[in-house]
């Protein structure tokens, strides 16, 4: 076994990026404080092509500082736009056709691994602020509610963190052929 050197690594150009067929799945961020999670999260849907983010309310946007420097140039390929207000995005999703689903802990939410995806469907998923989670008025609009099982003390896990570990998940059941 050897590591790969960056060249081996067959990366897309910004032009291939914006070309390829996406993964049906736009991320939501409702009110996410941190900048530096932020550009976690364009990284994480450069990697797995995702369709776009929407930023919402307190959210940080590009060009900021603290994004770029996680992000690493993935605000440069991925797709992104802003609402004020959640609400707004979900009701302009739903008029699309995708599925909103929470990532939070509720008391009727789906564990990730046992939640089934129709690969037919396009989807959303929301992620909340770092302490207050998923805003209420946002969380009683989706259609369903994912939780990521957790066996520690915390049962808390950094955003950037969250997103890696739902989008990887959805990712894998969404792509299967």
């Amino acid at each position: 076994m050897r590591k790969l050197a960056n060249n081996e690594l067959d990366r897309k150009t910004i032009t291939d990026f914006k070309a390829a067929k996406k993964t049906p799945l736009v991320i939501v961020l409702d009110n996410v404080r941190s900048a530096l999670n932020v550009g976690s999260v364009f990284r994480t849907a450069d990697a797995f092509l995702i369709e776009k983010i929407i930023l919402c309310g307190i959210t940080a946007q590009p060009p900021n500082k603290d994004i770029r420097k996680s992000a690493l140039g993935a605000t440069d390929s991925v797709e992104w736009t802003y609402y004020e207000k959640t609400t707004d995005a979900i009701e302009d999703l739903k008029r699309q056709g995708y599925t909103v689903l929470a990532i939070e802990q509720a008391d009727e939410s789906v564990y990730l691994d046992a939640y089934s995806i129709n690969p037919t469907h396009s989807y959303a998923v929301i992620f909340g602020h770092e302490v207050k989670g998923v805003s209420t008025e946002a969380f009683e609009m989706t259609d369903s509610c994912l939780e990521i099982p957790q066996y520690g003390t915390k049962h808390s896990l950094n955003i950037a963190v969250s997103v890696g570990v739902v989008v990887w998940d959805l990712f894998v059941k969404l792509t299967k052929k």
